[in-house]
């Protein structure tokens, strides 16, 4: 079944005024929200399997295009993460979701934590793919921190599409205000943290501090030696689905 046969695209107007593109699934509760990537949305492979488990499971689904992503609204230019973590928490009370699972790949592995302590009453567990928390300090040279901090836009070669990647001045001046790895982060739920050891863009030692960082004493990390970044092969799918269906029945 496609996701558009499961849930059809629907628009919210979010907190700046924008169209915020989303899918949501009514069902049973934690519900399943999806995070994406950097540059990246809501028709991923790993967001659209989680969605087709969740209906099969009777279970409630969000997933969801950042604004100036995917098919919302806005200019990706003006995204940060603050403006992202406020849109996720917008359409998670909109969709009138109590209690969710925040699943994030890459850079969304750091917005769930923004998220988590947005709305902590509303947070039951994480899992993080490939968690890109803090990728504004460990992510760049020194050079093009000068560049970032001048107010200048830099371009880095994208492995995963002709058009070089864009890091604009304030998301990375907002992501250094948004760190989380340098203190406990405060979250005592379930984590589970898989990452790719052959991962060329995040380094997996980024999901032991991560692990380190949190609060939370059920923290569990699972490297798979031969993964990548996006960990969309058949079997890595496979890997998440199991991951979220092993979690404690009510997040925690």
């Amino acid at each position: 079944m496609t996701a558009d046969a499961i849930a059809p695209v629907a628009h919210h107007t979010g907190p700046d005024g924008l169209r915020l593109a989303h899918r949501f699934l009514s069902g049973a509760e934690p519900a399943l929200v999806f995070l994406p990537g950097y540059m990246s949305d809501m028709a991923g492979s790993k967001a659209e399997a989680v969605l087709a488990h969740a209906a099969a499971q009777g279970r409630a689904c969000l997933l969801l295009d950042y604004s100036g992503c995917g098919l919302s609204e806005g200019d990706f230019a003006d995204g940060t993460l603050s403006r992202w973590r406020d849109e996720v928490v917008d359409l998670i009370a909109a969709s009138g979701i109590a209690r969710a699972v925040l699943c994030g790949s890459s850079m969304g592995g750091w917005l769930m934590l923004l998220v988590a302590r947005a709305i902590p009453d509303r947070t039951a567990a994480l899992v993080g793919i490939a968690a890109a928390p803090d990728f504004t300090d460990w992510g760049f040279s020194e050079a093009q921190k000068a560049q970032l901090a001048a107010g200048r836009t830099i371009f880095e070669d994208n492995p995963y599409g002709p058009e070089p990647t864009p890091t604009h001045a304030t998301f990375w001046q907002d992501g250094e205000a948004q760190r989380q790895l340098g203190g406990t982060i405060p979250f005592d739920g379930p984590v589970r943290l898989i990452h790719g050891q052959a991962d060329p863009d995040v380094p997996w030692d980024v999901s032991l501090r991560h692990a380190a960082a949190l609060r939370s004493a059920d923290v569990q990390v699972h490297l798979i030696k031969d993964g990548d970044h996006r960990l969309s092969r058949e079997q890595d799918i496979a890997l998440l689905l199991r991951t979220l269906d092993a979690l404690p029945a009510d997040g925690g």
